[in-house]
């Protein structure tokens, strides 16, 4: 395919949305668009909930902004594991997904890059790292019936199903599965950096035995500038850099900050036990930084493999060590500076 002359993203205010304008904005044209309709300048910036209960208008609205698009980056999204948000977490994900492949079909966009997560395809018990194959294989059936009670990965799922469903003779869709993001430019609160920030703001003294699959946002953002014009149409992408588990995680932080490790890692149904117990244990103030969701998922192996995306997309993922650090000077960065501006919060 040929390089695209205007590309629209959805979630352009995002963290993977922020760097990928940075990226794009000097290259080509963009729209940019999110709930706010902020832009760079010299750039459009159109304001659009993909989840607004109007749907006929949010299609027509989204159509609107992708008239004379050759691309479309599809990276809005929302995260959360608390239970309470499921129906907005499927309004987000799965109709929003919906209508972005209609009004990109409208405005004969040709190619649409949608952002998922490596969460729907590779996750475990056991310390196994799996490939697309795990999905393709059977439909994924085994794969959803482990996420299935977790509602922000069921609703990436369906977003998924949504998108390939899409793809056909007048739209290619490509879909790229990152695993966690990692880096600078994260928004102070986001969830893509909060296992770093519990390390930086509670002694963790044990940590559960799962581990994630983690990914730098800037080799993200360059591996969807590929798949604007190469990769498989219909086909998805697993992007990683390492899988560790929260041990070796923390372990680098440490090393790193120069602060304490967590001093044991214990199988995941014990850890949930002795939250629900002995919630001291998680915090040296006596309070509980992880919630249940979130230690049972810290339980689990995220492990992926992403020989495929090296292969058909170039994908070359920097040394995950230089990652941790550009995410803790980041994040200690802003703190910083914040003091400075508004004075240290109590």
């Amino acid at each position: 395919m040929t390089a695209p002359t205007c590309i629209a993203i959805t979630g352009a205010t995002g963290f993977l949305g922020r760097h990928l304008v940075a990226r794009l904005a000097g290259r080509t044209r963009l729209r940019c668009i999110s709930r706010s309709g902020s832009a760079p300048e010299g750039h459009d910036g159109v304001a659009v909930d993909i989840a607004d209960p109007d749907g006929d208008g949010t299609v027509a609205r989204l159509a609107a902004a992708l008239d004379g698009c050759d691309a479309v980056v599809h990276a809005a999204g929302r995260v959360s594991h608390d239970p309470a948000d499921a129906a907005a977490l499927l309004a987000v994900h799965r109709t929003g997904t919906e209508r972005v492949m209609a009004a990109a079909r409208a405005a004969a966009v040709p190619r649409v890059v949608h952002i998922g997560t490596s969460g729907t395809i590779a996750v475990s018990t056991t310390p196994v790292a799996v490939d697309e194959s795990a999905v393709e294989a059977d439909g994924g059936a085994a794969v959803l019936q482990a996420i299935s009670r977790w509602p922000y990965y069921r609703s990436k799922w369906l977003a998924d199903d949504v998108a390939l469903a899409a793809h056909g003779p007048d739209l290619d869709v490509v879909v790229l599965s990152p695993g966690l993001l990692l880096g600078p430019g994260d928004d102070p609160q986001g969830a893509a950096t909060r296992p770093v920030r519990l390390f930086l703001d509670h002694a963790l003294p044990l940590v559960p035995d799962g581990g994630p699959c983690f990914v730098d946002v800037r080799d993200v953002a360059a591996a969807v500038e590929a798949a604007l014009t190469g990769g498989a149409g219909g086909r998805r992408y697993l992007l990683g850099a390492a899988n560790w588990p929260w041990s070796r995680f923390y372990g680098a932080l440490a090393r790193i900050t120069g602060r304490k490790a967590p001093r044991l890692q214990v199988p995941g149904r014990l850890a949930r036990l002795a939250a629900t117990a002995l919630p001291g244990l998680f915090d040296e103030d006596g309070n509980l930084p992880m919630d249940a969701p979130e230690l049972e998922l810290a339980s689990h192996f995220w492990y992926a493999r992403w020989e495929r995306a090296s292969r058909e997309l170039g994908f070359s993922p920097r040394d995950p060590l230089r990652t941790l650090e550009d995410t803790v000077a980041d994040i200690l960065d802003r703190r910083r500076r914040g003091w400075m501006l508004y004075g240290r919060p109590a």
